[in-house]
């Protein structure tokens, strides 16, 4: 409405305009950016599992590991991350490891409560019939733990794709990240701008498809709806 100058707020118009005109450039850094996301995620889900199940097994362990898992959140990501490149250099493993540490924390804690949060009286009549321990985590406490985990999962597939952000803004060669900034120093606001509502459409985009992982998988909640 010209009420602001278009060089400090770009008019949603010239957000759209600059979207579809640089359309290429963006996908190509949205693929490398989605690609870390979805791998640190996918690798943060493998750690996530074999740490809630250790502390589910041993309590020594999880009271070991639980107050150290909780003080590592306090620790500002973007302090992080900058070491990791200095560490491994600025390939595509910095940005992975700060996906997996944002994504880490959330599927673990709910994992473990879900875990934990079985009914004892049932586990003690699967154990009375003879069950083993690998068929009590299998039949009982896994599918009683899967709202948990997805809920944790859920959570973590929105940082995944803010984490594979934050790491390529301190250093990379491609992904939004790179691209915003390279958009920023051009004082392109609006490509700063389409950059953004693309990582919003990728952060909603991976929770839904997570949503429907989860329907798929967990058909019997969709009955307890109805």
């Amino acid at each position: 409405m010209g009420w602001v100058e278009r060089f400090i707020l770009p008019a949603p118009t010239d957000i759209v305009n600059a979207l579809i005109l640089n359309w290429s450039d963006i996908l190509m850094h949205t693929g490398v950016t989605f690609f870390e996301g979805i791998t640190g995620l996918l690798v943060a889900v493998v750690f996530s599992f074999a740490m809630a199940i250790i502390m589910d097994q041993f309590v020594l362990v999880k009271k070991a590991i639980y107050p150290s898992l909780v003080i590592s959140q306090t620790v500002p990501i973007i302090i992080i991350a900058p070491l990791l490149a200095m560490w491994f250099g600025f390939g595509i493993a910095p940005k992975i490891f700060v996906v997996v540490l944002v994504c880490f924390f959330p599927i673990t804690i709910n994992l473990i409560e879900g875990l934990q949060s079985v009914d004892q009286e049932l586990i003690d009549l699967v154990r009375s019939m003879g069950a083993r321990k690998i068929q009590i985590f299998s039949k009982i406490k896994f599918p009683y733990a899967l709202p948990y985990f997805f809920s944790g999962l859920k959570i973590a597939a929105t940082y995944s794709i803010m984490g594979a952000v934050i790491g390529e803004w301190l250093g990379g060669k491609a992904g939004l990240g790179v691209y915003m900034l390279r958009a920023r120093h051009a004082f392109a606001l609006d490509l700063v701008f389409a950059s953004i509502l693309v990582i919003v459409i990728l952060s909603i985009g991976v929770f839904y498809g997570i949503a429907m992982i989860q329907k798929a998988i967990m058909p019997w909640e969709k009955l307890k709806e109805e």
